[in-house]
């Protein structure tokens, strides 16, 4: 398997955009019409992720360290749509004739050869992750909206009870469906450390055109019924580091960094924790009251809010201007652990600023769920 051919041929295809995952869907669906009962009404996300898949397996074909904890964790992830060994020929089939279409003279024998190659280890790995994690966990968690709270126009913070214990470390997160719209899964993290009654917490904004984020902030109520798969995630707390910690939140980004700031709560000796918490308007800084009395509570932790995109208001005493900005004015962090969760944008621009500051890169955390959100 020549990893560089492999790569050119996927920057070749990618051009494309989503005319390739078009062609996949359409191909797989004639050579197995049953299988398109495993997804949702819209594909258009579906696309996307196909895409974010195929370059994240080619990008570290060749450095299994990385590759396998992905594969691994895409193949549990997927056994709660059902999806079967045997579906495994039928999706390398359609994925072939796909690559070889838009691949045009470039195809050859040896490219075929690789791209077989890369696709039999990634179903392998799959495959046997969730063969593993049949004996360990359900494909799904049933969950019930135990309380429910709109706390803007479009965002809720909401508490569920399971019907079995999910395991899961702070700021991982869980792939979410709704009886109201079935067969749509979006990940979203947990608010909170694991706690003895086993409830999670979580923070919905509502996104343009998003059918499940509409549901789960407006609604959604007490007694609604959602399924949960299993939690995943690398956005989790470096416990063996001893420095001080940087957390930056945008928006509903703040939920997982709430679970790690509980989570330092029950360390004997926690870091300092400095916590930056973005919106666009004073509004958008919803979950402001627990955040300052979280902040009142313990003495190791620091919060910041500011707001970026409304006019001046008299009323407002906190900062100003964009989250990357305001961190900036703030310090170098150059000796910190940096979590960052929001929007793409504002996570690439933290990221980057920080970088400018002299945070080495290995110091700076962000999540990416490009493969299945």
């Amino acid at each position: 398997m020549d990893a560089r051919r492999l790569k050119e041929s996927f920057e070749h295809v990618a051009m494309r955009g989503h005319e390739v995952a078009l062609f996949f869907y359409s191909d797989l669906f004639l050579r197995a019409p049953e299988v398109r009962d495993l997804f949702p009404v819209s594909m258009s996300a579906q696309r996307d992720r196909l895409l974010h898949a195929l370059g994240t397996i080619v990008s570290d074909v060749d450095n299994l360290d990385s590759l396998v904890p992905f594969l691994r964790g895409l193949g549990r992830d997927h056994r709660k749509f059902g999806v079967v060994t045997e579906y495994y020929d039928t999706v390398g089939a359609s994925l072939l004739a796909t690559l070889a279409y838009f691949s045009g003279s470039n195809w050859t024998d040896e490219l075929e050869a690789d791209w077989k190659a890369a696709y039999a280890l990634a179903a392998q790995v799959m495959i046997e992750a969730a063969k593993e994690d049949e004996d360990l966990h359900p494909p799904w968690w049933d969950a019930t909206v135990t309380s429910h709270e709109r706390r803007t126009f479009d965002t809720a913070v909401f508490r569920v009870a399971l019907s079995q214990r999910l395991e899961y470390a702070p700021g991982q997160s869980v792939a979410v469906e709704s009886a109201d719209c079935p067969r749509t899964w979006r990940f979203y993290s947990m608010a909170n450390a694991p706690r003895e009654d086993g409830t999670l917490d979580f923070h919905v904004r509502m996104v343009d055109g998003g059918m499940l984020s509409s549901v789960l902030a407006r609604r959604a109520g007490p007694g609604s019924r959602l399924r949960l798969g299993p939690p995943v995630g690398s956005l989790t707390l470096d416990t063996s580091s001893r420095r001080d910690i940087l957390m930056v939140a945008g928006s509903t980004g703040l939920a997982p960094l709430k679970a790690m700031v509980e989570q330092v709560s029950e360390m004997a000796d926690p870091p300092r924790v400095h916590l930056f918490f973005g919106a666009r308007s004073v509004e958008g800084l919803y979950d402001l009251p627990s955040l300052e009395k979280m902040a009142a509570q313990y003495g190791w932790l620091t919060v910041t809010h500011a707001v970026s995109g409304e006019p001046e208001d008299p009323r407002y005493a906190g900062e100003r201007g964009m989250i990357p900005d305001v961190v900036s004015r703030h310090g170098s962090w150059r000796e910190h652990d940096a979590y960052i969760c929001g929007s793409a944008a504002m996570v690439e621009a933290t990221a980057g600023r920080l970088g400018v500051l002299g945070v080495p890169r290995d110091q700076i955390h962000v999540e990416d769920f490009g493969w299945s959100s």
